[in-house]
């Protein structure tokens, strides 16, 4: 992970417990940081639960989803095509739910699409990367026939725009809708009241529009997946932001799991 700005906490050691005359000691409680999460429901709560079994520890979670998805369909014929792209697991979950068949094979942007796929009946070939990763994948096998991308209303990169240009005939289709939502309530409540809020963003539209509507933060912590997500919420100026080393769910949270040590080890000074 690369740091953008503030600095470096150092880890502090456990607070000793102390011993009452005639008591057990007494053992402070190891302060829970607190995560506010801004994909789409199923997204935050898988991710939640990765961080726990990646062995993040205790912590505390708002979910606040600022872009939805909602299948707009219809499939267009697949008949012709001969392998599916899907640069998202979004996009999976709209095949599925439009009521794509199973059993063809497909390119993905990187292992949790893959994942979403092989869940959806589909026989996936990850980049294990952004859209640049899954570009060169696709080059370098030269698959026969044209391919078909299932994307999003909004989507970056061009991707089969890109692919055409290069001999690789490919078609695009949108499948699903992206409606921008707003913070909930709690969120709001959360960015307020507490020192050390960590917030992962995952892409430039949802990373503006969390600036958009953050209103009063005391103090955020943001973990961007790539240059362009910082870019898009610099307006908010946060205490930290540091942007993973690769855009990859593996190293998001491997960059969210440190932050929240070193909150835990702020918490704990101030308690």
């Amino acid at each position: 992970m690369r740091g953008v700005s503030g600095t470096g906490l150092s880890i502090a050691s456990g607070l000793a417990p102390e011993y009452h005359r005639g008591m057990k000691p007494t053992i402070p409680p190891v302060p829970r940081p607190k995560l506010l999460l801004t994909r789409p429901q199923p997204a935050s709560e898988r991710f939640a639960a990765e961080l726990r079994d990646d062995g993040a520890g205790s912590f505390d979670c708002v979910i606040s989803p600022l872009v939805g998805i909602v299948a707009s369909g219809p499939l267009p014929d697949l008949s012709g095509y001969m392998r599916l792209i899907f640069t998202s697991a979004n996009a999976v979950e709209a095949y599925a739910d439009l009521g794509g068949p199973s059993g063809l094979s497909c390119f993905t942007v990187g292992d949790a699409t893959a994942l979403a796929a092989e869940n959806a009946g589909l026989v996936p070939r990850s980049a294990g990367g952004d859209a640049d990763a899954l570009a060169s994948l696709i080059r370098r096998d030269r698959p026969a026939g044209p391919l078909l991308h299932l994307r999003g209303t909004h989507a970056r990169g061009d991707l089969a725009e890109r692919l055409t240009a290069q001999g690789i005939l490919t078609d695009e289709a949108v499948i699903y809708d992206q409606p921008l939502g707003d913070l909930s309530p709690e969120a709001q409540t959360l960015l307020g009241a507490w020192p050390a809020v960590i917030v992962p963003l995952f892409s430039p539209r949802s990373a503006a529009r969390f600036a958009e509507t953050a209103g009063h933060v005391r103090s955020c912590w943001i973990v961007a997946m790539s240059d362009a997500v910082a870019q898009a919420m610099s307006v908010l100026r946060p205490d930290r932001l540091m942007i993973a080393a690769h855009p990859t769910g593996a190293e998001m949270r491997k960059t969210v799991a440190m932050l929240m040590d070193e909150a835990r080890t702020l918490e704990g000074k101030q308690a």
